[in-house]
């Protein structure tokens, strides 16, 4: 198996802040000190989804530079390589335009390459087209006297000579996907903060192949888990068992977000024949659906009470309901609120427990079921009664954001 994402730097260091973003994301990563003829060659590389590579082309005259560019990517694209990375410095040292023109024409004919610099966390920002480093523009800084590689020019869409796509406050990803395709073939992008970071990097992910990000490892954080869900085709299989008002109020903001909900009534679950005259026809238009039921399936027990129906049948049933609802789509991930109703998930899949991997935040544990009919596959559990009302649809994210292997 060849690498599916790789990532092209100038410089060593530059490469590893970049790839380990990747592997917190769960990707299998291999940083090669060389370019991309011996990483290629390495043994290893047939068992990495990513690959990062290195030119030490930051010092070399501009046209030399491109050259190295164009024949890495070249290679990289042979191989197989679905989505490039373009790791530049987050001060726009070196050959910077010659090395992104190369990279987006050896990408592709119809490439776009989506610029970006910016690393809040180490006060990187780009903000109207201009590079500012803790609030200065980065000619105002050390970066402009640098011996090797000075910088002379803040505005990076002059420096590259390219289209600019300002910031819009509360602008959704497809939104600005659009701006970017209509723009150009190379595009800066604004990024002020973490949220247009997570913003551009979902737009990146709705234009598919074709856009070439380029950037430091600022972008490279959300993207990692942008691309890690690119090519999902299963639901998340969502399962809420309690009756604690907080996980209805979880269950509410899933259902918002536009999640489809299975939601019985006490009737439905209070014996076998109504229960399956209730279950079957759903059951048989979920597996029909095949890719079409994409997306996040809640199932949700009702409220209240019934006499004859203990809480304990209610999990059980639901349990067996979850599990066959991700046998029958192969689900991306299953999320359970309730620890009865986890419990009767995991017994239904046959799993025998848990490998812990994440959190999704403090308490609500990420980790792949072991064992049984699902072995590997993505799982959340949570109490009750815990996280804010926004917990259920960022458990469903983690698990489209993480890379998984089954």
């Amino acid at each position: 198996m060849n690498p599916a994402i790789a990532i092209v730097a100038d410089d060593l260091t530059g490469s590893g802040d970049t790839a380990v973003q990747f592997v917190r994301a769960g990707w299998t990563t291999r940083l090669s000190i060389d370019g991309a003829h011996e990483a290629l060659a390495a043994p290893a590389a047939d068992d990495v989804d990513v690959l990062a590579v290195t030119t030490h082309s930051r010092a070399l005259p501009a046209a030399q530079a491109g050259a190295v560019i164009r024949r890495n990517v070249e290679r990289l694209r042979a191989a197989g390589v679905a989505r490039l990375y373009k790791k530049v410095d987050s001060t726009l040292r070196g050959a910077f335009k010659a090395e992104i023109d190369a990279a987006r024409e050896a990408w592709g004919a119809d490439a776009i390459a989506v610029v970006c610099p910016a690393f809040p966390a180490t006060g990187r920002t780009v903000e109207d087209g201009m590079l500012m480093v803790n609030g200065q523009p980065v000619t105002a800084t050390s970066a402009a006297t640098d011996p090797v590689t000075p910088v002379t020019e803040s505005h990076i869409p002059t420096l590259l000579g390219c289209a600019h796509v300002a910031a819009k406050a509360g602008e959704s990803p497809e939104s600005l996907a659009a701006r970017i395709a209509q723009a150009g073939a190379t595009v800066v992008v604004d990024a002020r903060d973490d949220a247009d970071l997570e913003r551009l990097a979902r737009a990146i992910g709705i234009l598919g192949p074709r856009a070439l990000p380029v950037g430091a490892g600022g972008l490279a954080v959300p993207l990692a888990r942008v691309w890690a869900g690119a090519d999902q085709t299963a639901p998340v299989v969502v399962v809420v068992t309690s009756q604690h008002s907080a996980a209805r109020a979880q269950a509410a903001a899933l259902q918002a977000a536009g999640a489809r909900t299975w939601a019985p009534s006490l009737a439905d679950l209070a014996d076998d024949a109504a229960w399956r005259k209730w279950c079957e026809p759903l059951l048989r238009a979920h597996a029909q659906a095949g890719a079409d039921a994409a997306g996040t399936l809640l199932l949700l027990a009702p409220a209240g009470q019934r006499e004859g129906l203990d809480s304990d049948t209610v999990a059980q049933r639901l349990g067996a309901l979850a599990a066959q609802a991700i046998g029958a789509s192969r689900a991306a991930g299953v999320v359970a609120t309730g620890g009865d109703g986890a419990r009767q998930v995991l017994l239904a899949l046959g799993a025998g427990g848990i490998a812990l991997v994440d959190e999704v935040i403090g308490g609500v544990p990420l980790g792949t079921l072991t064992g049984g009919t699902a072995d590997g596959l993505p799982v959340v559990t949570k109490a009750g009664g815990f996280g804010a009302e926004d917990v259920l649809v960022r458990a469903v994210r983690a698990i489209r954001d993480r890379r998984f292997k089954r």
